[in-house]
């Protein structure tokens, strides 16, 4: 087992009623991805924001109440589109698992 934490990164410390958090873990295999990046895009699929996982393969977002997509970017991995709904004083807690490596032409 490789010990990663279940969802996004603790919420200590963090006015989760005053904010809507997008958060999670980015996977492959079950084991966390911490070389990725994830983008958030708005729901017309504008580039709003970008962060790298950690080495937990954890992210977190501070976004607007509504519905976004999280594009997660990987090496040797697809582009994954997941989709999810911001609201204030919720937490929505997103695990993203990867497809292992591209296929080759």
């Amino acid at each position: 087992m490789c010990g990663a934490t279940k969802g996004g990164p603790s919420l200590e410390g963090v006015d989760v009623a005053n904010q809507s958090v997008i958060q999670g873990v980015v996977l492959r295999g079950g084991e966390p991805v911490s070389s990725a990046y994830v983008r958030l895009l708005d729901r017309t699929g504008e580039f709003t924001a970008e962060v790298p996982t950690s080495a937990t393969g954890q992210f977190r977002f501070f976004a607007g109440p509504g519905d976004w997509t999280l594009r997660t970017l990987a090496p040797r991995a697809e582009a994954v589109d997941q989709s999810v709904v911001a609201a204030q004083g919720v937490v929505a807690d997103v695990t993203i698992e990867l497809d292992g490596a591209l296929a080759r032409s």
